[in-house]
């Protein structure tokens, strides 16, 4: 610092302009607040700044921010207050310590005026620090009782301050320069993460803290695997060792990559190769969610089924233990989760029955073991360390607030920060590197194929491409009932001929048809009375369009899927009721209409299938923790048989009533079946492989035609990509002015 020939010959070098240029020397440790966010307004307090920063090295044996990035550094020194010098060393003076603290002020107001000042100050004994403000003993500076040594030694900081300043060398460096690309990352469809024949939310990238690379899931010869791409390199690497993984996340140091496989194991592995160690076993099968907190340990979702709660492991394995003992009622579906800083908390989003609909922001606070709402109609938030929450809101955009991660509130209100971006796919790394998603958000496209028992397809209908959902054939296979999102959701029928007709207009939400025996009407759930979360009934609707569709049930929780037995005496039909449970009840459409149980108990139940007889139903059930296809006497339910051996869901009778069909370990399955008193079960055997096609948690994604040979399936066409990736690096300088205009 003292070599004043090095300055000289570098001002030389320059023209005798350094001030003049803004040339910067050193690095960003010693960086003023001022300086890191390249304000025009720099005064010869920056300088007092950076000086206090050298002299708070010299004491702590470190500066006052540390960081893995210049990036990260920077932010600190913007947002984060410096530790005191004397909880590095004791013996520091007070007096050196408050002079030092009042050096590091974050408004150069408040800092001292001169380097004169400071060294008074560090002469000083009587001075301190006074109810937050630093003040002086007296109106003068006294040096009583300073050693000659001390004197000598500040006077020469003093003397580096003055030259320091009178050379220009620490002057705004030239602020980092925003970085905004459209990248492509996903190649296949099997991106879309659905694995093992059912939908999971799991995290599709993940940015190294320093933002020197992006992890993320793809399809690497069938097998879903991660990939890592690195800053400048067009092409991604597949990580060894993690095949069938998903949800990566890295660990604060950036020296392990933590994620979860399909066969619901939470592993680690090192960023720069070597083996994966698993960490935790019986993570949900749903909710593949997982972050690394800064204290060394992982926060992750465990249970089974479609019921989960958020679990903490050591980062070294160890024993899972929950977070509270009821999160699995206040937290039953787990879309993220992002930590906080010092390990206070952590940000997740949650829903309390259908995620498709509602979600909301919440904070968990460890020391209190519970949780609470902050933001409704959001997905997927995180903390800025510029000091905001960072959120998506349902209907699209990326938005800002004011957050405390010390007491775990919000200081201010909402405010918009990116148009465009699709809930939930916002991504960030601590260095201020952002990936997300920007387009209408209504879902990758798809198309509507016509599969047979070999796995070859064929498209129903190659001009018709859209957001398709929930398949249904009519009785004789010449029509097709189908949801398309496209804004809001509606029933479409494609009949043989080729025409189509849109079957609904009311209400945002219409899908999950099904036909009477007859063919004429369709059953659907849709949400046209409102009434909020359970605001969604089953209505019936002819199909000629002849009249408006009628209510045919209400529910209490709301009802998500039904269907007529063939016979037209029964409606079974599926509720999302209180603690994230999902049951299976039914009705006499005449006569007597009082609800029947048919799974009620404490697991979750869904995706009804009736046989064509109407003497059995086939469902989904978690009552082992894993998803698995039952069978139970209809409507009469006084037994379960278990259909499935290694998870399945998605159960389709074939027409024939001898065949059951359902998805597992990524395949269409079949089952034989024997009908009669006790019904005689054969074992499951694969029939094609579902890569590229759609399934879903709530009901099916396909059909069985007529003559049981063929099957409707969805097929994505786009990966999971939704309008551009986007990823920018260096954003939190243009954050900054969003949130303060």
């Amino acid at each position: 610092v003292a070599d004043f020939g090095i300055a000289l010959a570098l001002s030389a070098a320059a023209g005798g302009r350094m001030t003049e240029t803004g040339m910067s020397l050193g690095t960003p440790h010693y960086m003023s607040p001022e300086q890191a966010t390249a304000d025009k307004e720099i005064t010869g307090r920056s300088d007092i700044y950076s000086l206090g920063s050298v002299l708070y090295e010299m004491l702590a044996g470190e500066p006052p921010h540390v960081g893995h990035s210049a990036q990260q550094i920077i932010m600190k020194i913007i947002a984060e207050e410096v530790q005191p010098v004397t909880k590095h060393r004791k013996a520091v003076p007070p007096n050196v310590a408050a002079a030092v603290a009042r050096s590091l002020e974050k408004l150069p107001a408040d800092r001292f005026e001169s380097a004169r000042a400071f060294a008074e100050a560090l002469a000083n004994p009587g001075f301190a620090a006074v109810g937050g403000a630093r003040t002086v003993a007296g109106e003068r500076f006294g040096r009583v009782g300073v050693s000659h040594r001390t004197w000598w030694a500040t006077a020469a900081l003093a003397a580096v301050a003055m030259i320091v300043a009178a050379l220009g060398w620490l002057r705004p460096a030239p602020e980092l320069e925003l970085s905004r690309q459209r990248v492509v990352l996903w190649e296949h469809s099997l991106a879309r993460l659905i694995s093992a024949g059912a939908e999971r939310a799991a995290t599709r990238a993940a940015i190294a803290p320093d933002g020197s690379s992006i992890v993320f899931v793809d399809s690497v010869n069938g097998t879903l695997q991660l990939l890592r791409k690195l800053r400048g390199e067009s092409k991604a690497t597949p990580i060894a060792g993690t095949e069938h993984g998903v949800s990566p996340f890295f660990s604060p140091d950036g020296k392990w990559i933590g994620y979860i496989t399909t066969d619901n194991k939470l592993r680690k592995i090192p960023v720069e190769g070597g083996g994966s160690i698993i960490l935790a076993e019986q993570v949900n099968p749903t909710y593949a969610i997982g972050t690394w907190m800064d204290d060394g340990t992982i926060v992750y979702v465990g249970g089974g089924g479609f019921v989960g709660f958020m679990q903490r492991v050591s980062a070294n394995g160890g024993v899972s233990r929950p977070l509270a003992t009821d999160t699995s009622k206040t937290t039953s579906s787990i879309l993220s989760i992002s930590p906080l800083p010092g390990s206070r908390g952590v940000l997740f989003t949650t829903c309390p029955g259908n995620c498709a609909i509602e979600s909301s922001v919440r904070v968990f606070d460890f020391a209190a073991d519970s949780s609470r709402l902050l933001v409704a109609n959001a997905a997927g938030a995180s903390y800025a360390s510029t000091g905001q929450l960072l959120y998506t809101d349902r209907a699209g955009g990326l938005y800002a607030m004011g957050f405390d991660p010390k007491r775990l509130v919000l200081t201010s209100e909402s405010v918009p920060v990116l148009d465009g971006v699709v809930p939930g796919s916002f991504t960030m790394s601590a260095s201020g590197a952002v990936l997300y998603s920007v387009g209408a958000g209504t879902g990758a496209p798809a198309e509507l194929m016509s599969v047979a028992r070999d796995g070859s397809a064929v498209p129903i209908d190659s001009t018709w491409r859209g957001d398709f959902g929930y398949p249904a054939l009519s009785p004789d296979g010449k029509s097709l009932a189908v949801s398309l999102t496209d804004g809001p959701t509606h029933l479409w029928v494609r009949r043989s001929d080729g025409t189509r007709q849109k079957l609904t207009q009311d209400g945002t939400v219409n899908w999950r048809p099904a036909w009477t025996a007859d063919g004429r009407s369709i059953l659907f759930v849709s949400n046209r009375q409102g009434h909020g979360q359970n605001g969604y009934d089953l209505f019936r609707t002819p199909v000629d369009g002849s009249a408006s569709a009628t209510l045919l049930l209400h529910h209490t929780f709301g009802v998500w899927e039904g269907e007529f037995s063939r016979d037209g005496q029964w409606l079974v039909f599926r509720s999302d009721e209180e603690g994230g449970k999902s049951h299976i009840r039914a009705r006499r459409l005449s006569g007597d209409t009082a609800l029947a149980p048919i799974a009620v108990d404490k697991s979750v139940t869904l995706q009804v299938a009736l046989s064509p007889d109407g003497h059995w139903l086939a469902y989904t059930g978690n009552a082992t923790g894993r998803n698995e296809i039952y069978v139970t006497p209809f409507p009469a339910a006084t037994s379960t048989r278990l259909v499935s051996r290694d998870g399945g869901t998605e159960p389709r009778w074939a027409h024939s009533g001898r065949e059951l069909l359902f998805k597992g370990g990524g395949q269409l399955m079949s089952v034989d079946i024997t009908p009669g008193p006790s019904l005689m079960i054969g074992t499951p055997r694969p029939l094609f492989s579902l890569a590229g096609y759609r399934s879903a948690r709530n009901r099916q994604q396909y059909d069985v035609a007529p003559d049981d040979k063929h099957f409707v399936m969805i097929k994505d066409l786009g990966g999971i990509t939704v309008g551009d990736v986007i990823y920018v690096e260096h954003w939190y300088p243009e954050l900054l002015k969003k949130v303060k205009r």
